[in-house]
Protein backbone atom coordinates (compact mmCIF):
# COMPACT_ATOMS: atom_id res chain seq x y z
CA UNK A 1 0.00 0.00 0.00
CA UNK A 2 1.54 2.83 -1.56
CA UNK A 3 -0.32 6.21 -0.40
CA UNK A 4 -3.55 7.01 1.77
CA UNK A 5 -5.72 6.77 -1.95
CA UNK A 6 -4.71 3.17 -1.88
CA UNK A 7 -7.87 2.54 1.33
CA UNK A 8 -10.52 1.27 0.12
CA UNK A 9 -12.84 4.29 1.27
CA UNK A 10 -10.62 6.67 0.56
CA UNK A 11 -8.44 7.30 3.90
CA UNK A 12 -5.22 8.57 4.83
CA UNK A 13 -3.45 6.08 7.30
CA UNK A 14 -4.30 8.06 10.36
CA UNK A 15 -8.25 8.60 9.80
CA UNK A 16 -10.20 7.38 12.03
CA UNK A 17 -13.64 6.66 10.66
CA UNK A 18 -16.66 9.14 10.95
CA UNK A 19 -17.39 8.58 14.72
CA UNK A 20 -20.76 9.84 16.73
CA UNK A 21 -21.72 8.65 19.92
CA UNK A 22 -25.77 9.29 21.06
CA UNK A 23 -25.66 9.36 24.91
CA UNK A 24 -28.88 8.76 26.32
CA UNK A 25 -30.29 6.49 23.52
CA UNK A 26 -31.81 3.43 25.61
CA UNK A 27 -34.11 6.04 28.22
CA UNK A 28 -34.70 2.54 30.39
CA UNK A 29 -31.30 2.29 31.42
CA UNK A 30 -29.36 4.22 33.86
CA UNK A 31 -26.92 5.23 31.09
CA UNK A 32 -26.27 4.73 27.56
CA UNK A 33 -24.66 5.36 24.31
CA UNK A 34 -25.06 4.01 20.67
CA UNK A 35 -21.93 4.66 19.42
CA UNK A 36 -20.83 4.66 15.55
CA UNK A 37 -17.90 4.41 13.76
CA UNK A 38 -17.76 3.90 10.53
CA UNK A 39 -19.88 0.55 9.82
CA UNK A 40 -19.95 -0.52 13.10
CA UNK A 41 -22.89 0.13 15.10
CA UNK A 42 -23.17 -0.49 19.74
CA UNK A 43 -25.44 -0.53 22.07
CA UNK A 44 -24.16 0.21 25.44
CA UNK A 45 -25.97 0.37 28.60
CA UNK A 46 -25.19 0.84 31.70
CA UNK A 47 -27.64 -0.73 34.70
CA UNK A 48 -26.58 0.16 38.80
CA UNK A 49 -27.41 -2.89 41.29
CA UNK A 50 -27.79 -1.86 44.69
CA UNK A 51 -25.18 -4.80 45.44
CA UNK A 52 -21.86 -6.52 45.06
CA UNK A 53 -20.90 -9.93 44.29
CA UNK A 54 -21.33 -12.52 46.84
CA UNK A 55 -17.27 -12.51 47.10
CA UNK A 56 -17.28 -8.52 47.74
CA UNK A 57 -19.99 -7.87 50.53
CA UNK A 58 -19.05 -6.19 53.76
CA UNK A 59 -15.77 -4.53 52.06
CA UNK A 60 -17.21 -1.22 51.47
CA UNK A 61 -16.10 -1.47 47.53
CA UNK A 62 -18.25 -1.65 44.70
CA UNK A 63 -17.34 -3.28 41.12
CA UNK A 64 -17.81 -2.77 37.83
CA UNK A 65 -18.58 -5.49 35.09
CA UNK A 66 -19.50 -6.35 31.19
CA UNK A 67 -21.25 -8.29 29.08
CA UNK A 68 -21.06 -8.47 25.34
CA UNK A 69 -23.15 -9.79 22.70
CA UNK A 70 -23.35 -9.46 18.73
CA UNK A 71 -27.22 -9.58 17.40
CA UNK A 72 -27.48 -12.55 14.63
CA UNK A 73 -27.93 -10.10 11.82
CA UNK A 74 -24.70 -7.99 12.41
CA UNK A 75 -22.53 -9.73 10.20
CA UNK A 76 -24.51 -10.04 7.16
CA UNK A 77 -24.62 -13.89 7.78
CA UNK A 78 -26.40 -14.83 10.96
CA UNK A 79 -25.02 -15.56 14.19
CA UNK A 80 -26.28 -18.12 16.43
CA UNK A 81 -27.37 -16.54 20.03
CA UNK A 82 -25.23 -17.78 22.85
CA UNK A 83 -28.61 -19.13 24.59
CA UNK A 84 -29.20 -21.26 21.87
CA UNK A 85 -25.78 -22.54 22.40
CA UNK A 86 -26.11 -22.94 26.12
CA UNK A 87 -22.90 -20.59 26.71
CA UNK A 88 -21.18 -17.78 25.70
CA UNK A 89 -17.97 -18.84 22.89
CA UNK A 90 -14.72 -18.03 23.63
CA UNK A 91 -14.27 -14.79 21.89
CA UNK A 92 -17.30 -13.50 23.43
CA UNK A 93 -15.97 -14.83 26.95
CA UNK A 94 -12.64 -12.56 25.74
CA UNK A 95 -13.97 -9.60 24.93
CA UNK A 96 -16.35 -9.02 27.67
CA UNK A 97 -13.11 -9.66 30.33
CA UNK A 98 -10.98 -7.28 28.36
CA UNK A 99 -14.07 -4.74 28.21
CA UNK A 100 -14.62 -5.00 32.59
CA UNK A 101 -10.93 -4.62 32.53
CA UNK A 102 -10.56 -1.36 30.69
CA UNK A 103 -13.64 0.33 32.87
CA UNK A 104 -12.47 -0.93 36.08
CA UNK A 105 -8.94 0.59 35.43
CA UNK A 106 -10.56 4.07 36.30
CA UNK A 107 -12.92 3.30 38.74
CA UNK A 108 -12.80 4.51 42.77
CA UNK A 109 -14.38 1.52 44.12
CA UNK A 110 -14.44 2.78 47.06
CA UNK A 111 -16.22 5.97 46.16
CA UNK A 112 -18.46 3.99 44.48
CA UNK A 113 -19.93 1.88 47.80
CA UNK A 114 -21.15 -1.67 47.85
CA UNK A 115 -22.94 -1.64 44.53
CA UNK A 116 -22.39 -3.01 40.73
CA UNK A 117 -22.46 -1.58 37.49
CA UNK A 118 -23.16 -3.79 34.46
CA UNK A 119 -22.05 -2.67 31.19
CA UNK A 120 -23.62 -3.94 28.72
CA UNK A 121 -22.52 -3.70 24.82
CA UNK A 122 -24.87 -5.12 22.23
CA UNK A 123 -23.43 -4.97 18.51
CA UNK A 124 -26.39 -3.55 15.80
CA UNK A 125 -23.57 -3.53 13.31
CA UNK A 126 -20.30 -5.61 12.93
CA UNK A 127 -17.24 -3.96 10.32
CA UNK A 128 -14.65 -3.83 12.19
CA UNK A 129 -13.18 -2.76 15.84
CA UNK A 130 -16.08 -3.81 17.70
CA UNK A 131 -14.58 -4.38 21.04
CA UNK A 132 -12.97 -1.17 20.91
CA UNK A 133 -15.99 0.98 20.07
CA UNK A 134 -17.80 -1.04 23.47
CA UNK A 135 -15.02 0.36 25.59
CA UNK A 136 -15.15 3.86 23.88
CA UNK A 137 -18.75 3.37 23.95
CA UNK A 138 -19.08 1.31 27.38
CA UNK A 139 -17.99 4.46 29.15
CA UNK A 140 -19.74 6.83 28.28
CA UNK A 141 -22.62 5.06 29.56
CA UNK A 142 -20.93 4.26 32.58
CA UNK A 143 -20.13 7.63 33.15
CA UNK A 144 -23.24 9.08 32.36
CA UNK A 145 -25.06 6.80 34.57
CA UNK A 146 -22.94 7.21 37.50
CA UNK A 147 -23.25 10.93 37.22
CA UNK A 148 -27.10 10.22 37.38
CA UNK A 149 -26.46 9.05 41.19
CA UNK A 150 -24.74 12.15 41.98
CA UNK A 151 -27.29 13.86 40.88
CA UNK A 152 -29.71 11.69 42.63
CA UNK A 153 -27.59 11.88 45.81
CA UNK A 154 -26.68 8.57 46.08
CA UNK A 155 -23.29 9.26 45.45
CA UNK A 156 -21.06 12.26 46.91
CA UNK A 157 -18.76 13.08 43.40
CA UNK A 158 -18.55 11.18 40.41
CA UNK A 159 -16.15 7.71 41.52
CA UNK A 160 -14.51 8.30 38.64
CA UNK A 161 -10.42 9.11 38.14
CA UNK A 162 -10.13 9.50 34.85
CA UNK A 163 -11.53 7.82 31.17
CA UNK A 164 -11.11 5.14 29.00
CA UNK A 165 -10.98 4.59 25.47
CA UNK A 166 -9.39 2.42 22.82
CA UNK A 167 -8.88 1.71 19.02
CA UNK A 168 -7.86 -0.81 16.73
CA UNK A 169 -4.39 -0.48 14.54
CA UNK A 170 -2.57 -2.53 12.46
CA UNK A 171 -0.07 -3.58 9.63
CA UNK A 172 -1.93 -4.30 5.92
CA UNK A 173 0.18 -4.11 2.91
CA UNK A 174 3.11 -2.94 4.84
CA UNK A 175 1.76 0.17 6.61
CA UNK A 176 0.39 1.23 9.26
CA UNK A 177 -3.22 2.00 9.23
CA UNK A 178 -5.63 3.51 11.87
CA UNK A 179 -9.33 2.08 12.72
CA UNK A 180 -9.16 -1.42 10.71
CA UNK A 181 -12.93 -2.35 8.60
CA UNK A 182 -13.66 -5.98 8.46
CA UNK A 183 -11.86 -6.00 4.65
CA UNK A 184 -8.85 -4.56 5.82
CA UNK A 185 -8.76 -6.38 9.56
CA UNK A 186 -9.02 -9.69 7.36
CA UNK A 187 -6.14 -9.15 5.20
CA UNK A 188 -3.84 -7.02 7.87
CA UNK A 189 -0.34 -9.03 8.60
CA UNK A 190 -0.56 -7.52 12.31
CA UNK A 191 -3.71 -6.55 14.19
CA UNK A 192 -4.01 -4.86 17.27
CA UNK A 193 -6.48 -2.96 19.96
CA UNK A 194 -4.94 -0.35 22.06
CA UNK A 195 -6.92 1.11 25.53
CA UNK A 196 -5.56 3.85 27.06
CA UNK A 197 -6.81 6.37 29.40
CA UNK A 198 -7.15 10.05 29.85
CA UNK A 199 -3.46 10.56 30.55
CA UNK A 200 -2.16 8.73 27.36
CA UNK A 201 -0.87 5.40 29.70
CA UNK A 202 -1.44 1.94 28.38
CA UNK A 203 -3.95 0.07 29.73
CA UNK A 204 -4.31 -3.06 27.54
CA UNK A 205 -2.44 -3.87 23.94
CA UNK A 206 -3.46 -6.51 21.73
CA UNK A 207 -1.20 -7.53 19.35
CA UNK A 208 -0.98 -10.61 17.03
CA UNK A 209 1.15 -10.61 13.69
CA UNK A 210 -0.88 -13.02 11.08
CA UNK A 211 2.08 -13.84 8.90
CA UNK A 212 4.80 -11.36 9.25
CA UNK A 213 6.24 -10.92 12.39
CA UNK A 214 5.84 -7.25 13.88
CA UNK A 215 8.91 -5.36 14.59
CA UNK A 216 9.64 -2.97 17.31
CA UNK A 217 9.19 0.14 15.37
CA UNK A 218 6.27 -0.91 13.50
CA UNK A 219 4.45 -1.64 17.02
CA UNK A 220 6.08 1.79 18.15
CA UNK A 221 4.47 3.53 15.09
CA UNK A 222 0.73 1.55 15.83
CA UNK A 223 0.89 2.76 19.50
CA UNK A 224 1.46 6.26 18.23
CA UNK A 225 -1.30 5.96 15.31
CA UNK A 226 -3.54 4.64 18.53
CA UNK A 227 -2.61 7.77 20.54
CA UNK A 228 -3.81 10.40 17.80
CA UNK A 229 -6.71 8.00 16.83
CA UNK A 230 -7.86 8.14 20.96
CA UNK A 231 -7.56 12.09 21.44
CA UNK A 232 -10.22 12.29 18.68
CA UNK A 233 -12.59 9.45 20.02
CA UNK A 234 -11.81 10.77 23.94
CA UNK A 235 -13.18 14.21 22.03
CA UNK A 236 -16.39 12.51 21.14
CA UNK A 237 -16.93 11.29 24.42
CA UNK A 238 -16.68 14.43 25.72
CA UNK A 239 -19.26 15.97 23.45
CA UNK A 240 -21.57 13.39 24.66
CA UNK A 241 -21.04 13.49 28.04
CA UNK A 242 -19.97 17.12 28.81
CA UNK A 243 -16.74 16.89 29.76
CA UNK A 244 -14.90 13.80 31.19
CA UNK A 245 -13.25 13.29 34.62
CA UNK A 246 -9.97 14.02 35.00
Amino acid sequence: MSDAAARHDGRAPGDLRAVAIHPGFMRSASGSALIEQGGTRVICTASVDEEVPRWMRGQGRGWVTAEYGMLPASTGERKRRDVSKGRPDGRTVEIQRLIGRALRGVIDFETLGERTVWIDCDVLEADGGTRCASITGGFVALQLALARLVEEGSLSRLPLDGSIAAISCGMVGGEALLDLDYSEDSTAEVDANVVMDGDGGLVEVQATAERTPLSRASLDTLLELAASGIERLRAAQAEATGGLPG
